[in-house]
């Protein structure tokens, strides 16, 4: 691709985001039983908000913590959230459906303009810790791991939010880098109603541990208003999730949307400060990890200008393939490529 073909690409997306912001709206999407979504990606779920592209939502999400479960931990009831507490009992009530998945998605937002084949620019603006603990626990029939284990076990780990650190325990404190399990939009109709724990080509429950505050998410449009749901929110986890669940907790996000129309995407793709990413999702992790292979050689020679054969070498020589995890159905896969190479 010549350099001049290159250098557009990369002004039209700036003039795109140029144009959308100017004017953009600012809401605020609370958590609660009518504005939630339990466990499933569907293209006939009800918006519960619509929004203009480039404007900014602030979503409150609970996380995947069950009130009783907390209350067995002993954690105050003060530092259960009032909106979990509605959700669980409309749950139990059965006025408020779930399934076939259990996570607690805030959603969807309808963003007018978005198309199927378009792309969602999801900027994770900011993310913030509302309450300062976290909860992390597998079963017999759940983790990566699960043969190795016959009893359910929980914990909290406590988060100390001014020093954004984790006390796991005397010796050993942990970092804190926030971020959503699951953010994703509507799957093709004919896909129905999916579960919400394996991740896809909606993006959803990928457990990428990069996807923190600074970072932007792309996203495949497969319905008219995209329908983006969140949740999952962790405190932290490490690449993989082996035991099921990472630092679970309820998180605060402000997102700015934009509706791309001059890309088009198989798979989610996403990028930090310092990083580009691909994504490839397949319930075999040889198939994922080759899906996230040719994704980063489609984008080193659609969006860098390389040959095949020069991707499929810097690829290897320059990008990392991490597991992002492997305990949601269909094994996660991103590649990273660091942005410092490109001059």
């Amino acid at each position: 691709m010549p350099q001049a073909h290159r250098l557009n690409l990369f002004f039209l997306a700036v003039a795109t985001l140029a144009a959308t912001t100017l004017g953009a709206a600012e809401h605020h999407l609370p958590a609660g039983p009518d504005t939630v979504v339990v466990g499933n990606y569907w293209s006939e779920n009800k918006p519960v908000l619509t929004i203009k592209s480039g404007d900014i939502v602030t979503i409150d999400t609970v996380g995947t913590a069950g009130v009783a479960a907390l209350e067995r931990l002993n954690v105050p009831a003060d530092q259960i959230p009032e909106s979990l507490r509605a959700i669980t009992k409309a749950i139990a009530d059965k006025t408020l459906p779930r399934g076939p998945g259990g996570h607690i998605l805030t959603g969807p937002v309808f963003i007018e303009g978005a198309e199927p084949g378009d792309v969602l620019e999801v900027h994770i603006e900011k993310i913030t810790l509302p309450v300062p603990w976290a909860h992390n626990s597998f079963s017999p029939t759940s983790g990566f791991l699960k043969e190795d284990f016959k009893d359910r076990y929980s914990r909290i780990i406590p988060l100390d939010r001014r020093n954004m650190v984790a006390r796991f325990a005397p010796h050993i404190t942990l970092p804190l880098h926030p971020f959503f399990g699951s953010m994703g939009v509507a799957p093709p109709p004919a896909a129905g109603k999916l579960n919400s724990a394996p991740p896809g080509t909606h993006a959803g429950n990928m457990d990428n541990r990069d996807l923190i505050e600074g970072s932007t998410l792309y996203i495949p449009v497969h319905v008219k208003g995209a329908l983006f749901q969140v949740g999952d929110g962790h405190a932290g986890q490490g690449d993989g999730e082996v035991d099921i669940t990472a630092m679970e907790t309820p998180l605060t996000g402000a997102f700015r949307f934009v509706v791309r129309k001059d890309i088009h995407l198989k798979w989610p793709r996403a990028e930090t400060p310092t990083h580009f990413i691909v994504m490839g999702m397949d319930e075999d992790l040889t198939l994922a990890t080759q899906i996230a292979v040719r994704e980063m050689l489609d984008f080193l020679v659609t969006v860098k200008g390389l040959t095949k054969e020069e991707a499929y070498v810097l690829s290897s020589v320059a990008a990392d393939f991490v597991i992002s995890q492997l305990v949601d159905g269909n094994k996660g896969v991103h590649g990273m490529i660091p942005k410092s190479i490109f001059q």
